[in-house]
């Protein structure tokens, strides 16, 4: 007896895979009709005897007439079906198959024109909306709302106009005198929210980000609450925006009151540095023809440590006047030679203490550029006294500087330890330090916190390049002068206008750019 064969079932061919087969089968089908085409032509051709087909030239161009026409096709094909190209992706992506495309971005300006934005949004928003009953939607939006006002996690939900559609209980909002609701969160003002939600509705149709230590009010004020914060962003849906607030106030508020207790004591102990400095400074000049080699050196190291005393006081105090939101400066004309010059006494002579050789290279032809010198002056001090701390006995710190742009950019290099590549994205935030330096170098972990700080508030960025056991390299920006002088002039010298619109930060493997 005959045993009938089992089918084999057939395999479920994924969505993602559709795009390439059908490619296929169009340039298949438009090759083979462009060569039933050229054999026509040439039978034509034969036939009437119009052209003499045993020329040897003959055959050379119809291939190419050939080739010609096939690509003046294919290119035809693509534009035509771009479109349908980007429907197929953006019904993969919301069928939630993974695929390495990224989803079609409806505000193509093309797609403006001719309505097709609107067909990807209908399909973005038809994937995001329910199927349940509107009974069972009223009993189930009701649990919802009573879990979420339950939970320790505040949830609030903007439209696409940024208002507050949705807020739990542990959210922080109040009402404004318009009778809106206000979420109370002070991002910095170059890394917003709101700043965020304007990028994702030019560039996104989904997004999410995240920040960290976000306060609820300035401090000092009672009740201040830090959170940290996640923001979801899906285009054209009911609740476009989803932002998730962490409250990590119990963790984050002992280094905020030891900063507060810090800043206290810098301003007690700023007035007897200052008195040591001078009594060292006059011992210098007085007693340095008498003083023997030994000598000599000992009061070298004990100005070197003073000094960087009060390094560390004013990073201290920057700090403190950083995180409460008073860090506006004003900038002027400068050039880098002469704010590098105010410090470099004290540079060669800390290099020198700790047998290190510094090489500065800052030409008096480089573009003057706006800046606050003290700031500045103090951010070249730290990544200097950095590089010197984390070089290898006898090393080299090169300092350099050129153009890039409407910026400056300048470059502090050394050959030392370095460091590995998950250290580098924590080096600028605030009493940071990793494991090793902890065990093997002095600080106090805000110096780079605070030259982050300096180096954005004049409109520039810092950045960090590191390998283990090589060296690193630390370099800023500052803009030039001419670049910002009619934004300077308006603002009465303020930075205010060149730090409104400052880029976010940007990991790339070993590269940390501010």
């Amino acid at each position: 007896m005959a045993i009938a064969k089992e089918s084999q079932p057939k395999k479920n061919v994924p969505m993602r895979e559709y795009w390439s087969k059908f490619e296929s089968r169009v340039i298949t089908m438009i090759i083979a009709m462009q060569c039933i085409v050229t054999f026509v032509v040439i039978t034509l051709f034969t036939l009437s005897g119009i052209v003499d087909t045993l020329d040897p030239i003959f055959w050379p161009r119809m291939v190419v007439m050939t080739c010609a026409a096939a690509a003046a096709n294919y290119f035809i094909y693509r534009h035509i079906a771009e479109p349908f190209y980007d429907l197929v992706r953006a019904v993969v992506h919301v069928s939630g198959e993974q695929t390495s495309k990224t989803p079609p971005n409806p505000n193509i300006h093309r797609y403006e024109e001719d309505g097709f934005k609107n067909i990807l949004q209908t399909v973005y928003e038809l994937a995001s909306k329910d199927t349940l009953t509107s009974t069972q939607v009223d009993t189930f939006d009701a649990t919802l709302m009573k879990g979420l006002d339950q939970t320790k996690t505040g949830v609030v939900i903007l439209s696409s106009d940024k208002q507050v559609i949705y807020n739990n209980k542990k959210a922080p909002i109040h009402i404004n005198t318009k009778g809106e609701k206000v979420l109370d969160l002070l991002f910095s003002d170059n890394d917003s929210l709101s700043a965020w939600i304007d990028e994702c509705e030019k560039h996104s149709v989904h997004a999410e980000e995240v920040w960290s230590r976000v306060p609820d009010r300035p401090a000092g004020e009672k009740g201040r609450r830090i959170y940290d914060v996640v923001a979801s962003y899906h285009k054209g849906t009911a609740a476009e925006t989803v932002v998730t607030l962490f409250d990590r106030t119990t963790s984050y508020s002992p280094e905020e009151d030891d900063l507060d207790f810090i800043s206290f004591a810098a301003h007690e102990l700023r007035g007897p540095i200052t008195v040591i400095r001078g009594y060292l400074d006059v011992f210098d000049g007085e007693l340095r023809d008498k003083l023997e080699d030994d000598q000599l050196e000992l009061l070298q190291r004990l100005v070197v440590s003073a000094n960087r005393l009060s390094s560390y006081v004013n990073n201290i105090l920057n700090a403190s006047r950083y995180d409460r939101r008073h860090f506006k400066i004003h900038l002027h004309e400068e050039t880098l030679s002469s704010m590098y010059d105010a410090i470099k006494d004290d540079m060669q002579l800390r290099a020198a203490s700790q047998n290190r050789l510094l090489i500065v290279n800052l030409p008096d032809t480089l573009p003057t550029v706006a800046a606050d010198a003290n700031s500045v002056g103090e951010v070249l001090s730290n990544l200097i006294d950095n590089a010197i701390k984390y070089s290898n006995e006898g090393g080299q710190i090169v300092v350099t500087a050129d153009v890039v742009g409407n910026f400056v950019e300048v470059s502090v290099k050394d050959r030392g330890i370095g460091m590995p590549v998950n250290v580098i994205p924590n080096l600028f935030h605030k009493f940071y330090r990793s494991h090793r330096s902890r065990e093997t170098v002095a600080g106090t972990g805000i110096g780079l916190y605070i030259s982050k700080a300096i180096v954005e508030s004049h409109g520039g960025i810092i950045t960090a390049r590191s390998t283990e056991r090589e060296g690193s390299t630390f370099a800023f920006t500052l803009p030039t002068y001419d670049s910002v002088a009619e934004k300077l002039k308006a603002g009465d010298n303020s930075n205010q206008q060149l730090i409104e619109n400052g880029s976010g930060w940007i990991r790339n493997h070993s590269l940390y750019r501010g």
